[in-house]
Order: structure tokens, then sequence, then C-alpha cells
């Protein structure tokens, strides 16, 4: 069994920076490509970025190109979300996730476990 645990959230300004961290136990992930969704009130849950179970392979959607940087350190089995230029609405909850393959992805149904989230807010 695989648990998930999301930190590193909170409240930033406008602007603002965050690196939110996702920690993986139960087992290695080094093979499972893993992913950062997040979900804002009524609305679904979207693709932020994915990496590859390597690292060297990563996906962002459109919007978070540029200001977001997903990382992993298999070593630790870890992953990483460091978000910069923070806007308002970026607010959301972010769910760190992993995929059952190597390859990453922006489907949501493509992962197969999850973590419960943490709130990240950013102010006007």
């Amino acid at each position: 069994q695989v648990q998930l645990v999301e930190s590193g959230g909170g409240l930033v300004q406008a602007g603002g920076s965050l690196r939110l961290s996702c920690a993986a136990s139960g087992r290695t992930l080094s093979r499972n490509a893993m992913g950062w969704f997040r979900q804002a009130p009524g609305k679904e849950r979207e693709i932020v970025a994915s990496i590859s179970w390597s690292g060297t392979t990563t996906y962002y959607a459109d919007s978070r190109k540029g200001r977001f940087a997903i990382s992993r350190d298999n070593a630790k089995n870890m992953m990483y979300l460091q978000m910069n230029s923070l806007k308002p609405e970026d607010t959301a909850v972010y769910y760190c996730a992993a995929k059952g393959g190597p390859v990453a992805s922006g489907n949501r149904y493509d992962y197969d476990y999850w973590g419960q989230g943490t709130q990240v807010t950013v102010s006007s």
C-alpha cells in the first residue's frame, strides 16, 4: 500500500513563492511517474505538472509553464513542486499522485495513488 503525504501549502501574497513536498511511503516509487494536481472550489481536479520515473521527462499545464517546476528525489522517495509568481487563481487544494507506470501523464485517471491534499491560498 502506498501512502502519499503533501506538505508546504499555506497562505502567500500574489507574486510570492511556495514549495510543496510529497513524501511517499509503503514502497518505493522510483519506477512510477508522479504528478501534482489541484482542485479549486466548484471546479474539477486538473493537472499542474507530471514527471516521469527518472525525472527526465516533465509535463506542465500551459498556464503553469515557466512559473512552476516539478522535481523528484528517488533516493528519498520525494517529489516537489516549486511555485513562483503565484496568482490568486492558483488558489486550490494541491494533490500529489502516483501512476502505476513510468511515463508522465496529464490525465488524472491514469493515477492510482493520491494524497490528502494541501491547501494553497494566494491573496491579492
